[in-house]
C-alpha cells in the first residue's frame, strides 16, 4: 500500500516527500509491520483543535494527533499535523523547522507501530527513535 501527503487549510510543507516516505517505510520494515494506507494531514492549528474537541474531548492545541486503524500487522492511519504547532515548537525548542516537522511525522507513525508516550520511561524511546528517523531523513537528503 502507501503512505499519502495531503494538506487541509494550510499550504502542504516544502519537504522532500519521496526521502520521508523512504524513512517511514523503512521503519516500518524494522518494526516488522507491513504497510497498509497511512495518510499524512497537514492542517493549520484551529482545524486540529477541533478534532481534538470533537474526537478526543482535548480542550487544549497540540500538534500531532494519530487515528490508528492497524490490524494484523498491517500499520494503518490517519495522522493530523498542526504546521502551525509544528513551527511555533520549533522556535520554542531551537529547532530547525525541517527537522521539528520529521520529528512530529515520525511520532505519528511511531504510535502506529505502538510505541507510547503515556510514561516518562516511553517517553525516553519514543524521542530516541524519533531522533534517529530524523537523522535518517537528513541522511538522506544530505543535510
Amino acid at each position: 500500500m502507501s503512505i499519502f501527503f495531503y494538506n487541509e487549510d494550510v499550504v502542504l510543507p516544502e519537504v522532500n516527500f519521496k526521502a520521508l516516505e523512504n524513512v517511514l517505510k523503512s521503519e516500518i520494515r524494522i518494526n516488522k509491520s507491513k504497510l497498509g494506507e497511512v495518510n499524512y494531514i497537514f492542517c493549520s492549528d484551529e482545524y486540529l483543535f477541533d478534532i481534538n474537541v470533537k474526537f478526543l474531548k482535548h480542550n487544549f492545541y497540540t500538534d500531532v494527533i494519530t487515528f490508528d486503524y492497524s490490524a494484523d500487522g498491517v500499520v494503518s492511519g490517519d495522522i493530523y499535523i498542526s504546521t502551525e504547532r509544528v513551527l511555533n515548537n520549533s522556535i520554542t525548542f531551537d529547532q530547525l523547522y525541517m527537522d521539528e516537522l520529521v520529528r512530529v511525522v515520525s511520532h505519528g507513525l511511531l504510535h502506529l507501530l505502538r510505541y507510547n508516550d503515556k510514561e516518562p520511561e516511553d517517553v525516553i524511546v519514543m524521542r530516541m527513535k524519533e531522533t534517529d528517523l530524523v537523522s535518517k531523513f537528513n541522511s538522506l537528503v544530505g543535510l
